[in-house]
């Protein structure tokens, strides 16, 4: 085989390696985007949190949460009385998150006034999330928290620590669903909140 003839094959093959590396990333995974890999993350989910850590459980009330405003308020987690609400944990750094936020904004818009509430939780630092949001505007609140042992992901049920992390809470304020990684599309919010309603 010629020196030239060898180089467009081996510069053909790195091509197609990197096409299908950037397809791969673009994807939710063949983990996070199927119902048996969610089954498969839920054990992740399973293992106790840190001792001394009240963190929530499927079925059980959600521990109180501290936060913090946009503005660098302290609040506690709003929990709508009465209404279901889905809590989305993210950071302006994990790409994932960045992804599904067009999706749950989208999804957040079309529910009405009795309907599912959402609210999203950055585990990142207030410049960041305002920055973000001036960019991508969303119609639900959100709040902060600081990233550690004792963040909001982990007492809404997050022993794995992986980002993004949505939580689905009952109208008496109980964790009815927990899911780790990104939704792949508008109807994959609506078909997993609403699969265990």
């Amino acid at each position: 085989m010629r020196e030239s003839t060898r180089l467009l094959l081996i510069a053909g093959i790195a091509g197609l390696c990197g096409l299908g590396a950037a397809l791969w990333m673009k994807s939710p995974g063949p983990i996070w985007g199927n119902e048996s890999g969610q089954r498969l993350l839920q054990t992740a989910l399973e293992r106790p949190a840190p001792a001394g850590i009240a963190s929530a459980r499927r079925g059980q009330p959600v521990p109180p949460v501290a936060l913090k405003t946009l503005d660098g308020e302290a609040t506690a987690l709003p929990l709508p009385a009465g209404k279901i609400t889905l809590i989305n944990v993210w950071a302006s750094w994990c790409s994932p998150c960045i992804q599904e936020m067009p999706l749950l904004a989208e999804f957040a818009k079309s529910q009405n006034p009795d309907g599912i509430q959402v609210i999203g939780i950055a585990l990142d630092e207030a410049e960041a999330v305002q920055a973000w949001l001036s960019r991508m505007p969303s119609p639900y609140p959100h709040y902060l928290d600081t990233p550690g042992q004792r963040d909001a992901s982990v007492l809404l049920g997050n022993s794995a620590g992986v980002l993004p992390y949505t939580v689905l809470i009952d109208a008496e304020g109980r964790l009815l669903k927990q899911r780790i990684g990104p939704f792949s599309s508008v109807q994959d919010v609506f078909q997993w909140s609403r699969a265990s309603l």
